[in-house]
């Protein structure tokens, strides 16, 4: 592993994401809940690299969620959206190369992400309100998403959930 990628790893406390694989580590969850259990915001901090691997698998949320970037290299966000179109949308350092620095992904699109390939890591947020819960989570499987959005059959390939880890752990 590279040194750089060590110490990010250990300075943010990054672990495993279950279903999807990303690391990242919960930053905050607030106290104010607008139900039992629901918190009305969390955010969280992620890093994309190919050693140790990390990205992020398709899913989709039943919440917004705004993605941050913060440093390093670009990565990539496929967006699926209900209508049946796609998107791709690069979050990274360069604003004037056509890069985000902030992108709202509106529930329901189905999502994946990773590092644009040459980059070392992609270091980013993510935040909703209301807040994270498993419940807001679903994971797109291979036959799912091909069926649906067949032009994007070799991002699904890479990117799809197994079949058997589509709801997110308590």
């Amino acid at each position: 592993m590279h040194p750089t990628l060590r110490r990010l790893i250990a300075l943010h406390g990054l672990t495993p994401l279950p279903v999807e694989g990303t690391l990242f580590a919960q930053t905050y969850r607030s106290t104010h809940e607008l139900a039992p259990g629901v918190p009305a915001g969390t955010a969280m901090i992620g890093l994309y690299c190919e050693d140790p691997p990390s990205r992020s698998l398709f899913h989709r949320l039943t919440r917004d969620e705004l993605w941050h970037f913060y440093a390093g290299d670009p990565l990539r966000l496929i967006l699926l959206r209900p209508d049946g179109s796609s998107e791709d949308v690069i979050l990274g350092p360069d604003p004037l190369r056509g890069h985000r620095s902030q992108y709202l992904i509106p529930a329901g699109v189905w999502q994946a992400g990773h590092l644009v390939p040459g980059g070392l890591y992609a270091l980013y947020g993510c935040t909703l309100a209301p807040g994270f819960t498993p419940d807001c989570f679903e994971g797109g499987t291979r036959a799912a998403l091909t069926a649906a959005y067949p032009a994007r059959r070799e991002d699904i390939e890479r990117l799809a959930c197994p079949d058997d880890g589509v709801r997110m752990p308590d």
